[in-house]
């Protein structure tokens, strides 16, 4: 699938801020199966710094900064891409076994499995998460089914609720009141699963605006959206989960970034030297060209 990405964010504050920094994560990493074309990132104003860095993790971050004061600043990122599917799947090695082959892999490229094992700043250990778990994660369980069967409970057992969480709420929290957004749900699967010995991650990216004919729409298009890749064994590598959706990541997922949690991958961060309020806008449009 082709399609023409156009992702626009709009920062106002209520007064001038000074010396405002700031970190984007919008230009896509080259991820296996796609292939970008042309991008470009506008910035208006345009700051006094621009620095493109590489990583930690598979992240492409463009750091900026602002000598002048500062009311507003709006980012708009272009970009055209290739995303293919690969084959389906087979069910993969048993959990068990992926678990002791992630302890003994020496990979230290970008897609190294074992960063992914442990926690991280916001998908932290929790002992609720990993043992209501285990029912779905047996063992001897192929790790592509266990997986999925994860990945189902979360969509079945868990209610879609723009508003019942912010970017703040613990991981935690939202499990104990059962809903959420993709956010919540990439980071309490990632947390299952690195419960387990299973390395796991977080994706952001998009969705296709628009469905296939006769196809339903997905949750989170025309927005960023999350969720887990999954390190199903050396001979499978990364595959990707999207519980939100109860769908594998496929042709239809756009992935920008790839980190431990989203503080890794967040679109946007910063600071400044200020108390004033600020309002962020986002608007996302995913178009499908052939």
């Amino acid at each position: 699938m082709k399609y023409n990405v156009r992702h626009l964010t709009r920062v106002t504050y209520a007064q001038p801020v000074a010396h405002a920094r700031f970190n984007l994560r919008l230009v896509p990493w080259v991820w296996p199966g796609q292939v970008l074309g042309k991008h470009r990132l506008l910035l208006t104003p345009e700051p006094a710094r621009r620095d493109e860095l590489a990583g930690p993790y598979c992240v492409n971050t463009t750091r900026i900064g602002f000598e002048r004061p500062l009311t507003s600043l709006e980012v708009v990122s272009e970009f055209a891409i290739t995303v293919t599917s690969g084959p389906e799947p087979d069910c993969g090695a048993e959990l068990a076994q992926v678990a002791r082959e992630a302890l003994v892999q020496r990979d230290v490229s970008a897609l190294a499995a074992a960063p992914f094992l442990f926690a991280s700043r916001i998908a932290a250990q929790d002992a609720a998460i990993g043992g209501w778990a285990a029912q779905f994660l047996a063992r001897q369980v192929p790790i592509v089914q266990a997986a999925s069967a994860l990945m189902h409970a979360i969509h079945r057992d868990f209610t879609y609720a723009k508003g019942a969480t912010n970017a703040t709420t613990p991981p935690a929290e939202a499990f104990a009141q059962k809903k959420g957004v993709c956010q919540d749900f990439a980071h309490i699967m990632i947390m299952a699963l690195r419960a387990h010995g299973i390395p796991a991650g977080y994706a952001s990216g998009y969705l296709r605006t628009l469905p296939p004919p006769g196809g339903q729409r997905l949750v989170g298009a025309d927005a960023m959206h999350a969720w887990v890749n999954v390190w199903c064994g050396a001979a499978l590598g990364w595959i990707g989960f999207d519980p939100t959706n109860d769908r594998l990541a496929q042709d239809q997922h756009i992935q920008i970034a790839f980190g431990r949690d989203y503080a890794d991958v967040a679109p946007i961060d910063g600071t400044f030297i200020g108390s004033a309020p600020q309002t962020m806008q986002t608007l996302v449009d995913v178009q499908e060209v052939g």
